[in-house]
């Protein structure tokens, strides 16, 4: 049967798909707009299983903060090109999955991959852009943060995104300083909070590095747990969040700067994403 213009338009208005891919999917279902839309995400799933070993190195952070900022949520959208990171497809599609997220809170991202979006689910939705777009899709990230206020910072480019808990802010206005602290974090990928965020493996192994180098230098064997608990120290003055010195005034630690702020206040938790 012959299609027309009109029908293929609207299945494009429906699906987003391409004049073409539309045309080919309405002539192969006979004109019915339910089996085309079924044809097109066949596609879209048989293209996701053949790119299913591609990389996917770029792509969009995208946040959405509550109300009363006192959660938010990140997710990561990726692809495989720059130029498909900058569609208005992919962008449109990160937005809805995030506006979902911040609505249904989902405890993982399997639970999040099964939201219902649409008549569809969100893996589906990422499946049938990936036939529209033509390239691997993925959610490669899922996070969540709560406290007394949430912060959160996405780095130029929108690559990178931190979100940022603050805790006894009190009455003052912290937006400032608090994305001050995520800029920090999202320039100097601090390893924990404090030095008790640092997990025992780690500890455990910047222990062993300090006493082979102090051995390599010749150090008596009898100072070399010193020698590394020295090192330990230095390690977490610098990989730790809160005693690192402030990348916009080095003269004070980040502790320090949000003492200053507000006296007391500090940062309960953080949370950061990087793609690439």
């Amino acid at each position: 049967m012959a299609i027309t213009a009109q029908e293929v338009n609207k299945l494009r208005q429906m699906t987003g798909a391409g004049m073409m891919d539309c045309k080919k999917a309405l002539t192969e279902a006979d004109g019915d707009f339910d089996k085309a839309i079924e044809i097109l995400r066949k596609k879209g799933q048989k293209l996701s299983e053949k790119r299913a070993d591609r990389a996917t190195s770029e792509g969009n952070v995208f946040i959405k903060t509550n109300a009363d900022e006192s959660e938010a949520y990140l997710i990561s959208l990726t692809c495989e090109t720059d130029f498909v990171a900058k569609n208005d497809d992919f962008q449109k599609l990160g937005q809805e999955i995030i506006e979902l997220v911040a609505d249904k809170k989902p405890a993982d991202l399997e639970e999040l991959k099964a939201l219902p979006l649409g008549d569809t689910t969100v893996q589906e939705k990422v499946v049938e852009n990936i036939g529209k777009i033509g390239e691997k899709l993925e959610i490669s990230h899922y996070e969540t943060l709560s406290g007394e206020k949430v912060v959160s910072y996405v780095h130029a480019g929108s690559k990178l995104g931190v979100l940022v808990a603050l805790k006894n802010t009190g009455d003052a206005d912290v937006s400032e300083a608090g994305r001050d602290v995520a800029m920090q974090i999202a320039a100097m990928n601090p390893v924990a909070v404090d030095k008790e965020g640092v997990d025992a493996s780690t500890i455990e192994k910047e222990i062993e590095i300090g006493k082979e180098t102090a051995r390599q230098e010749g150090k008596p064997e009898e100072m070399l747990e010193k020698i590394a608990q020295g090192k330990l120290n230095k390690f977490f003055k610098e990989n730790t969040l809160l005693p690192q010195a402030f990348v916009k005034d080095n003269k004070q630690s980040i502790a320090q700067y949000l003492d200053s702020v507000n006296k007391g206040m500090t940062v309960s938790a953080f949370k950061r994403v990087a793609i690439g």
